[in-house]
Formats: structure tokens, C-alpha cells, sequence
């Protein structure tokens, strides 16, 4: 492990992830729906924002000025790439926290995010970053912060630190983390199959480490295998957050909203009896078994008269993100799978299956012969963005701007897929950040820029990307061996894209 990565693992790169959480735009419809006063955005800020594809596709997608570090200086050299291609002024930096935050370069910000760090770095990092935020997150400014949090990790943090132990006593340092890694888990398998005490009194750590196994294990490095790895409760975040003037707003993940599909009528009412806001808040971790925080804490929380929230939220544009047959009205909550009223969503859905953009004013006026109230509405809007059918949308002076550079790292992203499946994003002007689209999915769009109509001719186009790398498909866990099987399953994926993802991009304004 690297001396100056301070315990972090370093020698293993992060995943290419995309963290829709860290877009800016988000926090309007969290704070309208809490009632809250939500600021502009015109600087922002990630911290630690590991290969840096977040933050330079909400860079390039928006008008907001970004600027982060990530101690590494490979994935910082590589956000810097990015950056290049996109043509934005984004300020990405290899600097440690420390040194980042006494750079004489940088502006207050509106908008600060870590995600995934907190958790992970030391006492020392933390008090730096509190410095930080008390000093440069303007008045008003929101912070996004997550991380693993209590009770959640109550019952397993010990195998954790277990399997840490492992790798550091019994591995090797000469075959790598992930050889380490490798055995780590295969010990902790091996013990809990002797049934010790600790698993029959924790039964759900069996099937956490099962699930382990499947892992990607740069994700692992990551995730459990750092020399700091602190669960935090919410009580004790506050602690930390309190000299920096911050004040939690709310959750970040739009479903911890919802209380019907988290909470049982005796815990709501009992919650409902609390008076304090932040016990409340610590309460409700016991009631659902929280695992991982992702909040909104604000600097000085100002709240909306109840006509300035209702006015605010018919102002709020959306566009459907999912392929309308696709949606199930279920979903996931705390207490398990839901049910969405049909009389609410179909018709809403039904509207909104063209993939145009529509404020809620609009939605409102257009389903007013249905008889949803405009309380239906806006909680079927903070479900559907939850659940990632819905997504907000810029106005229309920024998307033309941010077109520019979308087209540019779309294009980068788009050919860096002939090599490489790591990156399964692109960036859209009209949500201000990213978009899942796969490794195959970007190389049809790549043969479709080139002048290629037909999904036969994208999909021979990929194969003939694939073919030269020795590279196979794989259906239904058997390897496609000849030219004709990939080229037939490759052609079956492109019609599936052109009926169902290639309205989508068109609106999202990706192609």
C-alpha cells in the first residue's frame, strides 16, 4: 500500500461509476418537497471524486463551474482527459484534501459532494474537509454527503475488520490486493460454513458474503479493504457538521421520502411523537435497518410558504427516462415491494410515454379530467424520479449551451468503447448529467453516427469491432462461438435499442 495514499487503497483503480445523486439538479425537487429554499448553482465542488466521471459529466451537461481533487493521480489524469475532450472549464486536481482546500484558486461554492468518501478516510481528513465546508460552501450552499451508517453495518462490521485482518496477517503483499482480497473471502466462506454462533445470532451475513463473491473487486478494494472504514451514526455526522453552520435538510435518495413504502402506520405514528428532528431522524435508522446515508445538509435552511412550494413545484419540468412498457408499478421500499395506485401512475405514465418534456403544470392541466389531486401528483413525480423513470430537466438556454460539450465527451465515451466496457454512461444536456447506455449500446450509436441506418448494419459494425479482440457474446450462459451467432444476437439487441432506447436519446438530446 502506497505511503502517501494514508491508508487508502491506491494500488487498485475505482470503478468508472456514475453517481446520479451528485447532480445539482437533483436538489430542487428534494427541497421543494421538504419545503425548503434551494439556491442557484453556479460553482461546485466534488471531493474525491475518484476516475472523475461524475463530476465532468455534470460539467459538461450544465453551465455550473466544477472544480474536486482525488488524491490519485491516475484517476485524476484521467478526469483531467476527460475534461480536455469536453472542453469545460472544469478544475480537476490530484491534491490532497488538505492541500486542495488551502488552494488560493478556488471560489466559495453553492454545491459541495462527496460520495462514497466520508466513510473511508481518517479523522484527520474529516476535520479538514469540516474546515473546509465552514469555510467555502456559500451561505446557503447545499453539501451532499454519503455514507455507511448505523444500524445497518452493526452486524457485519466485525467480519469486516476480520476479513481486513486477513489480508494483512495471512496475504501475501507480493500477489496484490486482489489475490488478498480473493482470500480474504474465501476465509470468511470457509468460517461461517463451520455455523459459529456469531452467523445463527447474524443470519443475514451469509448471504452478504455470498454476494461478495460476485463483486467486482476493484469495487471491494474500495468499498471494505481500506485501512480507515467507519460507519458513522446520523447523530454523530451532526457532530462533525455542526462547527461548519450545517443543518440537515434531507435525504438525497428520493424514496426515503415516501413513508408508506418505509414505515408502518405504529412507526410513522410513533416517529410522529418525536419532537426533535434529528433524534427523529437517528430513530428511523433503527426502523428501517439504515445501511447507507445520502443526504442534503444545507448552510442556514430557509423555509417556503406552502404557496411558494406548491407555485415552485408546478415550475419543476420532467421527462420519462424508462421505456413505457417496461415500467412495473412496483417498487422497492424498506418494508419490501409496493404497489403504485394504477389510477394515479398509468394514466401519468401514459401521458408522458412520448418522452417530451412537460413542467408539472402542465401534467396537472392535462390530467385534470382523471381526478388526481396535486398531492397524488407530486409524490407520483418524487416516486417515478426515485425509481429512475422521471428525470428533471434544465431549461432550454442551458441545454443548447451544454450540447456542445455532450457532444464531445459522448463521442470520446463512444469510441473508447471499441476497447472497453468500463464506462456504461453518457452525458445529456436536457438532466444535466449522466445516462446509462452500455458498451454495446454506445457502439451502435457510434455506427450510427458513422452513417449506418439499419440495426443489422450496427450490428455488424460491432462485430466487427468484437471479432479482431477475440471477443465473444454470451446468451443464456453459453459462449457464442461462431461469426453468425453474434452477429444474430448482436442484430436482435439493435432492434430491441431502436424501439426502446433510441426515443429515449433523441429526447435526452444524447443523440
Amino acid at each position: 500500500m502506497s505511503t502517501w495514499s494514508a491508508g487508502y487503497v491506491a494500488d487498485i483503480g475505482y470503478t468508472y461509476g456514475y453517481y446520479n445523486e451528485l447532480n445539482p439538479l437533483r436538489v430542487k425537487l428534494a427541497f421543494l418537497n421538504a419545503g425548503l429554499v434551494c439556491p442557484e448553482f453556479g460553482n461546485a465542488c466534488e471531493l474525491g471524486f475518484g476516475q472523475g466521471l461524475s463530476a465532468n459529466l455534470h460539467a459538461a451537461a450544465t453551465l455550473i463551474a466544477w472544480h474536486g481533487t482525488d488524491f490519485n493521480p491516475s484517476q485524476a489524469g484521467f478526469a483531467q482527459e476527460l475534461a480536455r475532450v469536453a472542453g469545460t472549464d472544469a478544475h480537476l486536481f490530484d491534491d490532497t484534501f488538505a492541500d486542495f482546500a488551502q488552494r488560493a484558486d478556488l471560489p466559495e461554492f453553492d454545491y459541495i459532494g462527496l460520495h462514497g468518501i466520508w466513510s473511508w478516510i481518517s479523522d484527520e481528513n474529516r476535520a479538514v474537509i469540516v474546515d473546509f465546508l465552514r469555510r467555502k460552501l456559500k451561505v446557503g450552499g447545499v453539501l451532499y454527503i454519503s455514507y455507511n451508517t448505523m444500524p445497518g453495518w452493526a452486524a457485519f462490521a466485525p467480519l469486516r475488520d476480520l476479513m481486513v485482518d486477513h489480508a494483512e496477517v495471512m496475504g501475501s503483499q507480493g500477489h496484490g490486493i486482489v489475490s488478498r482480497i480473493n482470500n480474504a473471502v474465501d476465509f470468511a466462506d470457509k468460517l461461517l460454513a463451520t455455523n459459529p454462533l456469531y452467523a445463527r445470532v447474524n443470519p443475514l451475513v451469509v448471504e452478504r458474503v455470498q454476494k461478495l463473491k460476485d463483486q467486482s473487486r476493484h469495487y471491494l478494494a474500495h468499498e471494505y479493504f481500506n485501512s480507515d472504514w467507519h460507519p458513522m451514526p446520523f447523530s454523530k455526522m451532526a457532530q462533525w457538521l455542526e462547527p461548519a453552520k450545517l443543518n440537515f435538510a434531507c435525504s438525497a435518495h428520493y424514496l426515503d421520502h415516501i413513508d408508506g413504502i418505509n414505515l408502518t402506520p405504529d412507526q410513522t405514528t410513533f416517529l410522529s411523537q418525536i419532537p426533535d428532528v434529528m433524534f427523529r431522524e437517528s430513530v428511523r435508522d433503527f426502523m428501517v435497518n439504515q445501511q447507507f446515508r445520502r443526504d442534503y445538509w444545507v448552510k442556514g435552511s430557509r423555509k417556503l410558504s406552502n404557496l411558494e412550494q406548491v407555485e415552485d413545484f408546478h415550475k419543476q419540468s420532467v421527462v420519462l427516462i424508462t421505456h413505457r412498457p417496461d415500467i412495473s408499478l412496483k417498487l422497492n421500499g424498506a418494508l419490501g415491494e409496493a404497489s403504485m395506485s394504477a389510477e394515479v401512475y398509468i394514466p401519468l405514465l401514459d401521458l408522458l410515454a412520448d418522452h417530451q418534456s412537460r413542467t408539472v403544470a402542465q401534467i396537472v392541466d392535462a390530467l385534470k379530467e382523471k381526478n388526481i389531486n396535486f398531492n397524488q401528483l407530486s409524490q407520483a413525480v418524487i416516486v417515478l424520479v426515485g425509481a429512475g423513470h422521471l428525470a428533471l430537466v434544465q431549461d432550454k438556454a442551458i441545454v443548447s449551451k451544454a450540447r456542445v460539450h455532450t457532444e464531445k465527451v459522448n463521442a470520446f465515451l463512444m469510441e473508447r468503447a471499441r476497447s472497453s466496457d468500463e464506462i456504461a454512461y453518457l452525458a445529456s444536456p436536457i438532466t444535466g448529467g449522466g445516462y446509462a447506455v452500455n458498451r454495446f449500446q454506445q457502439l451502435f450509436l457510434r455506427a450510427r453516427a458513422q452513417g449506418k441506418k439499419k440495426p443489422a448494419e450496427w450490428a455488424q459494425e460491432v462485430l466487427d469491432v468484437l471479432w479482431p479482440q477475440r471477443q465473444r457474446l454470451v446468451k443464456d450462459g453459453k459462449t457464442l462461438e461462431t461469426a453468425e451467432e453474434n452477429l444474430a444476437y448482436l442484430t436482435t439487441g439493435a432492434e430491441e435499442f431502436l424501439t426502446k432506447q433510441i426515443p429515449i436519446l433523441k429526447a435526452l438530446q444524447i443523440i
